[in-house]
């Protein structure tokens, strides 16, 4: 029965000393929390973001698209959270570096689009990552690089209502001319 108690003591310690010995959950910083608005939804204007002196992002300096929603061509549709270019839209990447080769002293600014849902965050990452999934296919098909800028727009320009059919034309990339200042 001695041993019992001693046992049964010796446990009550090791678990009350491996219990104070947890961490608490650090608390964030206010400044960086997310910009929440009305549903504690996302707001894509309110989010601030900071400058990094780091940055290894460069100014364009060949000029500024000439219109934000105008595609030169037809535009590229993606599938749900997808970023790779589907089969069925190659034909029309075909149709672009035409376009390029018609117009070799124009450059393009592949824009990369994203329906509302997701985070801000999300959207512009995977409108990041289906402008340069586009510009690589370009690419490898004879495109020029130096002729080719990438934009992500997220989902700032996406339709909230609606249904799945609105919601597939906002996922897209154009192709939007780069005209010289």
């Amino acid at each position: 029965m001695k041993h019992v108690f001693k046992l049964l003591g010796l446990a009550l310690a090791l678990s009350a000393l491996v219990l104070s010995g947890c961490k608490k959950k650090p608390v964030r910083d206010e400044s960086t929390l997310p910009a929440t608005g009305p549903g504690n939804t996302i707001d894509p204007n309110a989010v601030a973001f900071a400058e990094d002196p780091n940055t290894q992002l460069t100014k364009r300096t060949g000029g500024t698209p000439d219109s934000e929603n105008k595609s030169v061509v037809d535009a590229i549709y993606f599938g749900l959270d997808r970023a790779a270019v589907a089969s069925a839209e190659r034909p029309k990447l075909e149709a672009a570096l035409k376009w390029l080769k018609d117009n070799p002293e124009k450059s393009l600014v592949l824009v990369g689009h994203c329906d509302w849902r997701g985070t801000a965050e999300y959207n512009l990452g995977l409108g990041d990552r289906r402008a340069n999934s586009v510009k690589r296919f370009l690419e490898s098909i004879g495109g020029d690089a130096k002729r080719l800028e990438t934009l992500s727009k997220g989902s700032t320009d996406a339709k909230q209502g609606g249904g799945e059919a609105e919601w597939g034309k906002d996922r897209r990339v154009d192709f939007v001319e780069l005209k010289k200042q």
